[in-house]
C-alpha cells in the first residue's frame, strides 16, 4: 500500500516536471534585456528564446520573430534546443512506461518482478530527462552571468536571467524527485521481496532416474497361540489358594473314601 502511494506521488511529480519542461522549451524568456544605466524608463524590452526573438513595447503588445537560421544562434542555445527536445521525449516515454508498471493498473498481471523492472526503467528515463533539462538551463544561465560582468560589453549587450530558466530548474527538480522515487522504492522491494522464494542453485541434490518396481514373493507368517494373561478385577475373589507343605483336610477325606 505504501509503495502504491509513492508510485502515484512519483507519477504526479513526473507529470508536473514534464509540463514545466515543455513550458520552458516554448517560452521566449530565456534571455531578457538588462535594465541598467541611468535611463529608468525603458520603452522596449527584448526577449530571446530557443525558437524566436520577441519585442514588447511599453507593456502594450509583443511582436515575435522566428530565427532565420539555426547556425546563427550561439552555441548554448543550439545545444539547448536539442537537449530540451530530448528531455521532453524521455520524460513523456518515462511517464507512459511508468503507467504500465503501477500497482493500481492491470497491464501486467501476476508478475510483480516485471512491474518493478518496468518502473525502474521508467525512473531511469525520468532521471535522464532531468539531466537533459538542467544542462542547457544551467549552461545558458552561466553564459548570461558571465557576459553581464564582462567589462568589454556595453550595457545594451548585457542580458538577465529569464523566467524560462527558473521554470527549467524547477522542472528538473520535479524530474529528479519523481525518478528517484520510482527507482528507490522498487530497488528496495527487489532486494527484500523475492528473498522468501529464492532457492540456492549451488546445492548438492541430484536427480535420480525412477527405478522399475520388481515383484516380490509373499511370506506367510506363522500364527501364534494366544497366551493367557491374568486379568485384574475390582471385586475380591472368594476362592483363596495358598501353597502349603501339609496336605489339606479335604485331601485326607478323599483318600479315605
Amino acid at each position: 500500500m505504501a509503495n502504491s502511494a509513492l508510485e502515484l506521488v512519483a507519477l504526479i511529480l513526473t507529470l508536473v516536471g514534464l509540463i514545466g519542461a515543455a513550458a520552458s522549451t516554448g517560452m521566449p524568456m530565456w534571455r531578457v534585456t538588462a535594465f541598467i544605466g541611468e535611463n529608468i524608463i525603458v520603452f522596449e524590452t527584448r526577449f530571446e528564446g530557443l525558437w524566436m526573438n520577441c519585442y514588447r513595447q511599453a507593456d502594450i503588445r509583443m511582436q515575435c520573430k522566428v530565427y532565420d537560421s539555426l547556425l546563427a544562434l550561439p552555441p548554448d542555445l543550439q545545444a539547448a534546443r536539442g537537449l530540451m527536445c530530448c528531455s521532453l521525449a524521455l520524460g513523456g516515454l518515462g511517464l507512459l512506461i511508468s503507467m504500465v508498471g503501477l500497482q493500481c493498473t492491470s497491464c501486467i498481471q501476476n508478475n510483480d518482478r516485471a512491474k518493478r523492472l518496468v518502473l525502474i526503467i521508467a525512473g531511469s528515463m525520468v532521471l535522464m530527462a532531468c539531466i537533459c533539462v538542467i544542462i542547457p538551463v544551467s549552461w545558458t544561465g552561466h553564459v548570461i552571468i558571465r557576459d553581464f560582468y564582462n567589462p568589454l560589453l556595453i550595457d545594451a549587450q548585457r542580458r538577465e536571467l529569464g523566467e524560462a530558466l527558473y521554470i527549467g530548474w524547477v522542472a528538473s527538480a520535479f524530474f529528479f524527485a519523481g525518478g528517484c522515487i520510482f527507482i528507490c522504492c522498487n530497488l528496495q522491494s527487489e532486494e527484500k521481496g523475492p528473498a522468501r522464494y529464492v532457492y540456492s542453485r549451488n546445492s548438492d541434490y541430484m536427480a535420480y532416474p525412477p527405478q522399475p518396481l520388481q515383484p516380490q514373493q509373499m511370506v506367510l507368517l506363522p500364527q501364534t497361540q494366544p497366551q493367557f494373561q491374568p486379568m485384574l478385577s475390582r471385586h475380591p475373589s472368594t476362592v483363596y489358594s495358598y501353597s502349603s507343605r501339609h496336605p489339606s483336610v479335604r485331601g485326607w477325606q478323599i483318600s479315605e473314601h
